[in-house]
């Protein structure tokens, strides 16, 4: 019999609880997956350990409800509802003057929000646990539902209008929680007793590495695509429209998550495990089904995993699962900055180990956790209908063979159906919908090269400056663009997808390589040309870190042009640098077409490894009489030069933009290149010269807000 002191609007409104649920899960997510990039965003910036690390510290709050009094007050409708209303303020910290407070009221956002889910999920309510485990898996399904139509990136913190949006709705969500009196526990829920909990510890260490799993492959569509992509054309499935497809086999681990036999299944695990080597070590398509296959499994183990942990001791159990999770986070961090930080050594290019450890922790969460068959308790509760079960667990199978609740299972289709819509809308944004540039007859096989070392689509203040770097890109006029330190696609980096973003924006091709797993900063090209085929290439790395490459032949009017882009190891790394110049140079020594050298060197003009690049790789420096430049480099061969600039990055990034302009000659056995150099723009064609929305000449440095020529250009070249 349902208690009669019952709030009124609980027992008959479920859709209404799930849909407000869902919505605190999609906060939680919100301020879960967007705390990491803020804090990673200073230790990037000065290349060393910050000690804004500290921040995380606020993923431990949680330890303070190890007293049965603390949590018991915590759990108060009124507590939770002021605390609620704090961790929609911390959605708020992305419209904060200064990174520092932005980070500083996200951590607490974050910290708070954790403990509003432990003082939920391990309510004495049954109702109550099973809301907010409910509500944060569809919250997650929303959370990257919504990234596909932000292509990529997370509503929440991309834009001022799209974070008030949120938290609009979020503030709704808490009133209706708060007048609804949902958080009032059921009348005669009590203290829960157990005659036989999991072992804490191994659950700990199981739910952690599933928090971090989810997190690392699943915290969006497209990551696995990046995970498996090769140089063209077999450069395997695109994020879009392939993360549709990943979206998909997520919402299918959902559905079959109520099957707890499958959870507890060994041979599961197994087939999980093949998935995730599959992902890891086969390239392409192979290594696409595995991570479909690991995406499934993800998703079905959560109810199982989530019944353990709410089993066990809510304060000391949180403080592991947090502190596996961080320690797998961190781990990830080293095995791609390992040259900058301690210890690296022991972790460099070892995804592997990481792999090991997650999917080892997963297994002693489910296998080595005490009694396997764990009672139902927490996940396959009938959503909001079971407010007269008891507290205690019975030994019985609950919905052991569909979803808890037809209306979870309703909101599940809406949020998937959602997420497919968007990839219909960008429909025309895929790459077989790109409009080709024709050739121009007032600038007969004319084309603007360009270099610039990204910094991971952050400005200088850790906002997204993803608009404001295609609009640089569109005012350049750059044919053939590269964007050196550009590999988003990683949890402490957002999960954000650069160059299927600014593809789609910029109606560009884009080679995405080397691939995520392949332990670089990124190293992506954007051409307006076709790109008929390119190879992914590791450089030698004895000693730093390891130094992508990509060669790419591009289309531009019916004539294929080699591109070699690059971005070498540490300056520190001498003989690495030495190897990886020898290797670039035999690229473009091979080339058997006009071939262009967009490269990131840490050397200076006329050293060795610039010498080696000149002389072995038989191209010409755009500008050898420039010896300002550290890092970016402009060469060429068989291609006739007509224009140089450097742009000020405007606080974008930390690096400028290089551009330069080439003619392809009609014949390549008989031309001349242009050796006279101008400063004076007037003197060049109008339709070579560069967009006077950069200014005029300026000689020296520019230190300027905004994107200007500096450092001595723009130059024109004339026969």
């Amino acid at each position: 019999m349902t208690s009669t002191h019952e709030p009124k609007n609980i027992e008959h409104d479920s859709m209404r609880a799930i849909c407000r649920e869902t919505v605190h899960g999609y906060v939680f997510w919100s301020l879960f997956q967007g705390l990491g990039p803020m804090i990673w965003f200073y230790p990037l910036n000065e290349l060393d350990i910050s000690g804004y690390e500290a921040f995380a510290a606020t993923w431990f709050f949680p330890v303070v409800l190890g007293h049965p009094s603390i949590l018991r007050l915590v759990q108060n409708q009124w507590v939770l509802a002021v605390l609620r209303l704090l961790v929609v303020a911390g959605l708020a910290s992305f419209q904060a003057s200064t990174t520092l407070s932005r980070l500083a009221i996200l951590a607490v956002g974050a910290g708070i929000s954790m403990l509003v889910f432990t003082a939920t999920l391990w309510n004495p309510s049954p109702r109550i646990r099973t809301n907010t485990f409910w509500g944060l898996v569809l919250g997650l399904m929303l959370f990257v539902a919504s990234r596909i139509w932000y292509v990529s990136f997370i509503p929440t913190w991309w834009s001022d209008v799209s974070n008030s949006a949120v938290i609009a709705v979020a503030t709704v969500a808490v009133i209706d929680q708060i007048l609804s009196g949902a958080d009032i526990p059921d009348h005669k829920a009590g203290h829960q007793t157990f005659v036989d909990r999991p072992r804490w510890l191994t659950t700990a260490l199981g739910f952690g590495s599933l928090l971090y799993l989810t997190h690392w492959c699943f915290g969006e569509v497209s990551l696995i695509t990046r995970w498996t992509v090769r140089g063209y054309p077999s450069h395997g499935p695109l994020p879009n429209p392939w993360g549709a497809l990943v979206l998909l086999c997520l919402a299918v681990g959902v559905y079959l998550s109520p099957r707890r036999r499958l959870a507890q299944s060994k041979g599961w695990w197994l087939v999980a495990l093949a998935g995730f080597a599959a992902l890891y070590y086969l390239p392409t398509w192979q290594g696409y089904a595995g991570g479909l296959v690991l995406a499934v499994y993800t998703m079905s183990v959560w109810p199982e995993m989530t019944d353990r942990l709410t089993l066990c001791p809510p304060a000391r159990t949180l403080f592991v699962v947090m502190l596996v999770y961080l320690v797998e986070i961190f781990f990830f961090v080293w095995t791609v900055a390992y040259n900058f930080v301690p210890g690296g050594v022991y972790t460099r290019e070892h995804t592997d180990y990481l792999i090991l450890a997650v999917m080892g922790g997963i297994f002693l969460g489910l296998f080595a956790g005490g009694q396997k068959n764990v009672p139902s308790h927490t996940a396959h509760a009938e959503i909001n209908n079971n407010s007269n079960a008891t507290s205690r667990p019975t030994n019985a199978d609950i919905n052991n063979n569909r979803m808890p609740s037809k209306k979870v299972l309703l909101v599940l289709m809406v949020v998937t159906c959602f997420g497919l819509l968007g990839f219909a809308a960008r429909f025309p944004s895929m790459p077989c919908n790109i409009k080709q540039t024709p050739p121009d007859p007032d600038k007969p096989r004319v084309f603007t090269a360009m270099i610039w070392t990204y910094h991971f689509g952050y400005d200088n203040k850790g906002w997204p400056s993803l608009e404001r770097s295609a609009k640089l890109i569109q005012d350049t006029g750059a044919d053939v663009v590269t964007l050196l330190e550009s590999d988003t696609s990683k949890p402490f980096l957002g999960n954000n997808d650069l160059g299927l973003w600014l593809g789609e924006r910029l109606n560009m091709y884009v080679d995405f390589g080397p691939s995520t797993k392949d332990h670089t900063w990124g190293n992506l090209i954007l051409s307006k040309y076709p790109i008929i085929k390119s190879t992914h290439h590791l450089l030698p790395s004895p000693h730093g870190e390891l130094a992508p490459a990509v060669t790419a032949s591009v289309n531009i009017s019916g004539q294929a042009v080699d591109f070699v882009v690059t971005h070498m190891g540490n300056d520190r790394d001498i003989l690495d640098r030495k190897l990886q110049a020898k290797f670039l140079a035999k690229e473009l020594d091979k080339s058997p077409n006009p071939v262009i050298f967009l490269g990131y060197v840490t050397s200076a003009p006329g050293s060795r490894d610039y010498r080696q690049l000149l002389k072995k790789g038989r191209v010409k420096d755009i500008d050898e009489t420039d010896w300002d430049r550290w890092c970016e480099y402009i060469m060429y061969r068989d291609l006739i030069r007509l224009g140089y600039a450097r742009i000020t990055h405007g606080g974008l990034s930390d690096t400028e933009v290089q551009l330069a302009k080439f003619q392809i000659p009609e014949d390549q056995n008989n031309f001349k290149d242009n050796m006279r150099v101008i400063t004076d723009s007037s003197r060049a064609n109008e339709s070579l010269r560069f967009n006077t929305r950069f200014g005029s000449f300026h000689a020296g440095h520019g230190y300027f807000g905004e994107h200007r020529f500096h450092m001595d250009t723009p130059k024109y070249f004339l026969p």
